[in-house]
């Protein structure tokens, strides 16, 4: 079992940063591959980009590619997601996610076994 707890989202005017953190619990984390997902109102729960347990393999969705990076810390059992240049259709909450196998992003949200609870991100134009 692993818990999630994602922090680090907020209000941010368009062209600015956040930086969100999750962090998980129990000893296996680096055992677990990583992705943090997102969902608008009214849409589908997407995946925004995906790191591998090690940390040597990274894909992230094409609305986000060059303004996000997704990294991971893995003495301290934490993935984050910078986040540059944000858009107002970058408004959305914000998941965490972990799976035993790692996956672009090409696979969704069923090939995930833990969440997190998310955080919202809110970009002002």
């Amino acid at each position: 079992q692993v818990q999630l707890v994602e922090s680090g989202g907020g209000l941010v005017q368009a062209g600015g940063s956040l930086r969100l953190s999750c962090v998980a619990s129990g000893r296996t984390f680096r055992t677990y591959a990583m992705g943090w997902f997102r969902q608008a109102p009214g849409k589908e729960r997407d995946v925004v980009a995906t790191i591998s347990g090690s940390g040597g393999t990274t894909n992230y969705a094409d609305s986000v590619k060059g303004r996000f990076t997704i990294s991971r810390d893995n003495a301290k059992n934490t993935v984050h997601l910078q986040m540059n240049d944000l858009k107002p259709e970058d408004t959305a909450v914000y998941y965490c996610a972990a799976s035993p196998t790692y996956y672009s992003t090409s696979y969704g949200e069923t090939y995930y076994r833990f969440w997190g609870q998310g955080t919202q991100v809110t970009v002002s134009s």
